[in-house]
């Protein structure tokens, strides 16, 4: 097997942030395969708050990525939003383009059961209508995200705050809160929230906390990373030459 070489772009200027998703990444163990990790210059924002800090981010790292996009097989976009810079690459290259958003959504709707729903933790409120609008227009559609999407929960917290903004117990408390929220809104029964997924390219690797939430409150419950899912995604598109 050819060895498969992923260029992992993180759009804002935050090598923190970028540093945080090598030990997740690796830790899924495929053979044969180069991660590159990529992190956008000043004046990309250092954390993505909004739609304006994404087109910005998106402008500023577009060009950085064009040079690399020959000795990589795919990319991976770690913003958790519908960003710009995943359409934006793709105008240059027919290879896999995913953003880690569209990969989460993907990876849960696969994970659910009958009658069973998803739901997103994320950073800050503004969110909460971003992915929410994003799931009714563009990834799912109105009806089905109806039936399936549970909605968003956030920390109060940005991105940046995620890596060094604050003490990683007050990290872990609020997502253990929101956590709990997003499945108490769900019920048991028809409906349940069955998939948690966590909304941030910063929250890699902060599965562990959801779990000890939901088994607390006795749910049978599955953690998506959209980092993860991403990388798992463009592995078999790569590998199996599609």
């Amino acid at each position: 097997m050819s060895e498969s070489r992923i260029l992992i772009i993180n759009p804002n200027s935050n090598a923190s942030m970028t540093d945080g998703l090598h030990a997740p990444i690796e830790g899924l163990g495929y053979n044969n395969t180069t991660y590159t990790y990529h992190t956008a210059p000043a004046p990309s924002p250092p954390s993505i708050n909004n739609l304006a800090d994404a087109e910005k981010s998106s402008e500023v790292t577009l060009p950085t990525v064009l040079p690399l996009i020959s000795t990589h097989d795919a990319f991976l976009v770690a913003c958790y939003s519908p960003h710009p810079l995943v359409p934006a690459l793709k105008e240059h290259t027919s290879k896999p383009v995913l953003g880690i958003f569209e990969a989460s959504v993907a990876t849960a709707i696969a994970l659910l059961g009958n009658k069973e729903r998803f739901g997103i933790v994320s950073t800050g409120k503004v969110w909460r209508e971003i992915l929410g609008n994003a799931m009714r227009e563009e990834v799912l559609g109105a009806e089905k995200a109806e039936k399936v999407f549970a909605g968003v929960e956030t920390l109060g917290l940005n991105a940046g705050d995620l890596h060094g903004g604050e003490g990683e117990e007050d990290v872990k408390k609020k997502v253990q809160a929101a956590t709990g929220r997003l499945i108490e809104s769900g019920g048991d029964g028809e409906g349940k929230v069955s998939v948690v997924v966590l909304g941030c390219a910063g929250m890699a690797g902060m599965e562990e906390w959801v779990r000890e939430e939901v088994k607390e409150r006795g749910k049978d419950v599955k953690v998506v990373d959209g980092v993860k899912a991403g990388v798992g995604i463009l592995q078999g598109l790569v590998r199996g030459r599609f």
